[in-house]
């Protein structure tokens, strides 16, 4: 018998998948497509196991999907524009392209060593000029219909990596990539109008029924829409009366108004300049909206920052009590979110009331319980935030408060103080980046013309190759005059370039699309093509992404359907947000130096070993402890199958067809009920639910059975093995074991194809089988093979467990109840007692009631 040796089999394999193309597809609308794809990489030196399951994960999606007949779609590349290349070019004088290039060299080779089945002819890596070239013509096309437009902001900056963040990219107040304290800076930016999809995008998570719950919430609070009213505060002059300006405040409380003692503005509010340059210590005043903004901004929205706040010395009049109230600078309130600016209503707000309390500032109530009196201000110890009955509210007082609330909002707009209004959470998607790696935005500043995009025929702008990496905020496009210094396309005039780079969320928010026609060079992808494969019918990746790639690859689905390029309005139909690994207790980190290489676990293992443990140690959406000892176990698992299948090929290759089972034995009827029954099991199992840990587990029943069948029959010589677990062949077998045990014994390499797919090729040779294990495709579950003959039920008796008795399929309840009342087991505990009560639960239990 010759010995499971993985490395030469698993290269055997991966060299017959490449020279055959056995995973490259095209459209075939005779065939169910089915488009798997993982979330694609970012090409950042050597790949460990926490990066790759992600990928196995998906490979044995498509796998079984190509055995049960579909057009499967698998492919691969390369987010690979970024920060961290720059920064390496910077540290090491290494241009970003040679960096970039030579990883994703090294890394493809490793996904090529775990026999992932990807259709590498459709590889693309967004930083080549044929994959960014249709970033610009979508930003122009964005920018034709309104949704890509500049303004001046204050934004998220980076201090350390020197550049713009979006607001999704400030994890904890910190930049997603590096960690650093983000701050705050005004600059004129490049935006793309995500709000105007706002309501679409909220609306559509309903429809998303495939997607991991968390994930559709953490898109909903990000989106974050309200219902409520606008409402201006005029300014009081020194008199107390109202002037011409105002401060604009958003409610969902309209019915609390006359409880607004105060209001409260963000550090970053337009009038907080003013008010400062009019205080009597400007200095100090505007001192302290400069800390307030250099803040963490996310921290200050949650509270992880102290909440505080100082007096402007400014007060406007309430519109509906007509006091004056004072004006506070709060750096809980946020510029950019809302008006910047809230009407503080201690009695009915949590927030407001420590405030307040904190302050010294007045609390009026103007709610009371449906139920009840409302509690005195001075008396209350927290806010009463629920509806009752409006009270203390002029004419509105009686009134339930989702009456007072529809009323109020009239009013303010009939007295032109107050409209309606829906505001959301979600602001537009600022993309300008200050920094050389990533794709130029193809726009043209012109001092006649004002801003112009390139035109479609010039494109792409190809990013210049020399280029001085310094790390200073200015972006380093701007440092090259032949870069920056072109003409206008409209008047001819001297222009310049526009020098910033788009975020690369941009790249990863449609490259999905890309893939469906990778090395199409007249447009972004051909719609037709496209649409037979999209959407993707199975996405995984981490949900680290919920609310940055995945919310940003909706708003792109939606602006290619409004281009009348994609047929749907979600490009993700189910996701799958794998859990991460982890060794020694701690997420896989170069930086914490507690890694696994792939390629030594390959080398001492095998890929199958890996791919098989990788999957089998816990459920996909669940953590991974990676232990050395439980790779070792998927190694012995198939050195087991291999024992089995390898020396038994040359006979089950020649096996007789099942023929008629009547004639069987017990054991071969069981054999083939337990073959059948995990054929049905796996095909569930692997997809639509994707629990391949209990996937595995059921394929190591089924050798197990395999084991015992072939002592109990005499298919394996007992006492003649070579080795633990080798099996060897008893020539004179009957025709109907040899038939059951083919049966078994190729569904069993069929189904373990998924997850160790050399394995199943070479044994499938040499089980005499030509053309690739795919051609032979999924075993299909008989199911009234796989019906037992009999069903294993517990007895209970007053709730524990005493005893199991084996009963036909279909018992009558009188069978049920005899024989469980005679099981020697429970006889001992109903033995001299009466019996209350019998609860028959058919096909699940028995449970008796004693007394006595």
């Amino acid at each position: 018998m010759a010995d499971y040796s993985p490395q030469s089999i698993e290269n055997k394999w991966q060299q017959w998948w490449t020279e055959t193309g056995a995973f490259e597809v095209t459209e075939d609308p005779s065939r169910p497509s089915f488009y798997c794809l993982e979330m694609f990489a970012y090409p950042s030196g050597r790949a460990h196991v926490g990066h790759v399951r992600n990928y196995m994960i998906g490979d044995v999606v498509a796998r079984l999907k190509r055995m049960q007949g579909a057009n499967v779609l698998h492919p691969f590349g390369w987010d690979a524009f970024g920060l961290p290349a720059e920064n390496a070019a910077i540290k090491n004088g290494l241009h970003p392209e040679t960096w970039t290039l030579e990883n994703i060299a090294y890394m493809k080779g490793q996904l090529q060593r775990l026999g992932i089945s990807y259709a590498w002819g459709r590889e693309l890596a967004t930083c080549l000029p044929d994959y960014y070239q249709w970033n610009q013509w979508l930003f122009i096309r964005m920018f034709e219909r309104g949704l890509a437009y500049r303004r001046r902001s204050t934004v998220n900056w980076c201090p350390l990596d020197l550049t713009v963040l979006a607001n999704e990219q400030v994890i904890d107040g910190a930049c997603w990539r590096c960690g650093t304290q983000v701050t705050s800076r005004e600059l004129e930016q490049w935006f793309l109008r995500i709000t105007q999809y706002a309501d679409e995008l909220l609306d559509g998570a309903a429809r998303l029924t495939e997607w991991p719950e968390k994930v559709l919430t953490m898109q909903r609070n990000w989106i974050g829409r309200s219902e409520g009213v606008q409402a201006r505060f005029p300014i009081a002059d020194d008199e107390g009366r109202a002037t011409a300006e105002a401060i604009e405040i958003f409610t969902t409380r309209i019915d609390t108004i006359y409880g607004a003692t105060f209001v409260l503005i963000a550090p970053e509010h337009e009038q907080v300049e003013r008010f400062g340059a009019e205080s009597d210590d400007p200095t100090t005043f505007r001192r302290q909206a400069e800390r307030f903004r250099q803040q963490d901004r996310l921290g200050r929205m949650s509270g992880e920052v102290a909440r505080e706040g100082f007096d402007t010395g400014r007060r406007v009049l309430n519109p509906f009590t007509g006091e004056t109230v004072p004006v506070w600078v709060a750096n809980f309130v946020l510029g950019g979110y809302g008006t910047g600016a809230i009407m503080a209503v201690p009695a009915h707000d949590q927030r407001d009331f420590e405030f307040a309390r904190t302050h010294a500032l007045p609390v009026q109530v103007v709610v009371a319980p449906a139920d009840g009196p409302a509690v005195p201000a001075e008396s209350m110890t927290e806010a009463f935030t629920e509806h009752g009955v409006s009270v203390d509210s002029d004419e509105f007082s009686g009134l339930p408060t989702a009456e007072a609330w529809e009323r109020m909002a009239a009013s303010a707009a009939a007295r032109g103080v107050g409209q309606k209004t829906v505001q959301y959470r979600l602001k537009d998607w600022g993309v300008s980046r200050q920094r050389y790696w990533g794709t130029p935005i193809p726009m043209i500043h012109c001092p006649s013309c004002g801003v112009v995009p390139v035109p479609d025929d010039q494109l792409p702008v190809v990013l210049p190759r020399v280029v001085e990496f310094s790390g200073k905020g200015e972006s380093p496009l701007a440092l090259v005059p032949e870069f920056v210094n072109v003409s206008c396309p409209r008047c001819g005039g001297a222009a310049r370039r526009e020098t910033d780079t788009m975020d690369t969320f941009f790249d990863s928010s449609w490259y999905f699309y890309r893939f469906t026609d990778a090395h199409n060079r007249t447009q972004a992808f051909d719609p037709a093509r496209c649409n037979y494969w999209a959407p993707v019918d199975f996405y995984s990746g981490g949900v680290e992404h919920a609310i940055l790639h995945l919310i940003y690859s909706r708003f792109f689905a939606r602006v290619f359907r409004d281009l009348g390029m994609v047929a749907h309005d979600e490009p993700f139909t189910r996701l799958l947000t794998q859990g991460m690994v982890l060794k020694d207790g701690q997420v896989m980190s170069k930086s914490k130096g507690n890694v696994v290489d792939p390629d030594e676990m390959i080398a001492r293992y095998g890929a199958d070993a890996l791919r098989l443990y990788v999957m089998f140690v816990a459920p996909p959406e669940k953590e991974v402890e990676w232990t050395d000892s439980g790779l070792e176990g998927s190694f012995r698992f198939l050195t087991r199958v291999w024992r089995m299948v390898e020396p038994l090929a040359p006979v089950l290759g020649v096996a007789p067809a099942v023929g008629d089972v009547a004639t069987w034995s017990e054991a071969e009827r069981a054999l083939r009920r337990k073959t059948h029954q995990t054929v049905a099991r796996l095909t569930d199992d692997l997809y639509p639910r994707v629990h391949l840990n209990t996937a595995i587990s059921g394929l190591m029943e089924l050798v197990n059975e395999l084991y015992a069948f072939g002592d109990q029959t005499g298919l394996f010589k007992p006492g003649r093995r070579a080795a633990e677990d080798e099996a060897t062949l008893t020539p004179d077998v009957p025709p109907s074991t040899l038939a059951a045990g083919c049966e078994a014994i190729e569904a069993l390499v069929r189904l373990l194809s998924p997850f160790a797919p050399h394995m199943a090729e070479e044994l499938w040779e040499r089980l005499g089988h030509t053309g690739g294990i795919v051609a032979a495709g999924w075993p299909v579950s008989d199911p009234d093979v796989a019906r037992d003959d009999a069903l294993t039920l517990p007895v209970q008796v007053n709730g524990k467990v005493r005893g199991r008795i084996v009963v036909p399929v279909g018992a009558s309840d009188q069978v049920l109840h005899a024989a469980a009342l005679a099981d020697p087991g429970v006889r001992t505990h109903t033995d001299g007692k009466t019996i209350a009560k019998v609860i028959i639960a058919p096909g699940r239990l028995v449970s008796i009631v004693v007394k006595g």
